[in-house]
């Protein structure tokens, strides 16, 4: 596909009063689009859209376990800016590990609907503009798409999922002269991880399952660079750090060794046992 100009275009990000979606909007802005800043704190948006600019920037509150709010956000984007071109569905949430067992069953419905069902809805109500428009969609996986999810099972599946959503909509948008990007991002300095991983006293025991290598954090204009140019070159996946596009590739050889490698680590097992024994405590999720 010829490269996507994004110069007067509109975009709507959520999850973009801060990280990785504050980054992308950032980005966006300096291309010279106009962005629809969303997120769950209608004040936190507002502030973020003022510090991006004047007037092409939009702060507006919408949870996107909400259908009716996520389609009303958009509705405003297109009423305020003359129309949508590119939406990415960035807003996330994390819980503390745990193994199935123990994770409480409102914390895995609530990340299951934030992560996967959160996007589906933000593309969904996007998707008539984006077709009309010609115009483009990042869904924000992650590499716990590819990777084992020991201890993060309801994270992992809707990454998962939502990898397939990306993969199968570039095919479905494709004749209508639209495209689609699936972001896949290792760890990422946001406030997200700080919470849910680094608080956690297990982060050591949990990091040293993954080759150090492979544990090595960016900062979130990092992250939001890249969806910019993903979606200027319209790509069908988008890595970072780019020494986890080695995995991805090899994941069908790679993964059932690894797998099978850790059913027999008895460091590992010693892991899986503390998580199993969360079971009963507080488990909030942090987005």
């Amino acid at each position: 596909m010829p490269r996507y100009e994004l110069n007067g275009k509109v975009a709507l990000v959520t999850g973009a009063a801060r990280g990785i979606g504050f980054a992308t909007a950032q980005s966006l802005i300096a291309r010279g689009a106009s962005v629809v800043i969303v997120d769950l704190d209608e004040g936190a948006a507002q502030r973020a859209a003022a510090d991006l600019h004047g007037t092409r920037a939009l702060g507006l509150a919408a949870d996107v376990t909400d259908r009716g709010a996520i389609q009303r956000a958009v509705a405003t984007a297109v009423e305020h800016f003359g129309g949508l071109d590119v939406v990415v569905a960035n807003a996330g949430i994390a819980s503390r590990g745990a193994t199935l067992r123990a994770v409480a069953p409102e914390t895995f419905d609530r990340v299951i609907d934030v992560n996967l069902m959160g996007v589906c809805r933000t593309v969904d109500a996007a998707l008539p503009e984006i077709v009309r428009r010609q115009g483009h969609v990042v869904v924000i996986a992650s590499v716990y798409a590819f990777i084992n999810g020991i201890g993060a099972i309801p994270y992992a599946m809707s990454k998962a999922g939502v990898e397939q959503l990306g993969r199968a909509l570039r095919v479905e948008l494709a004749p209508h002269g639209a495209s689609a990007s699936v972001a896949y991002f290792g760890f990422i300095d946001t406030e997200m991880v700080h919470r849910a991983i680094d608080q956690d006293p297990m982060v050591d025991t949990m990091q040293g399952a993954l080759p150090r290598v492979l544990r090595k954090r960016l900062n979130p204009s990092v992250a939001g660079a890249a969806i910019v140019e993903g979606i200027e070159n319209r790509s069908p996946r988008i890595i970072r750090p780019r020494r986890w596009t080695v995995l991805s590739v090899l994941r069908g050889i790679l993964n059932p060794v690894s797998d099978a490698r850790m059913e027999r680590d008895a460091a590992i097992h010693g892991v899986v046992r503390e998580l199993d024994s969360r079971a009963g405590e507080e488990q909030p999720t942090t987005a």
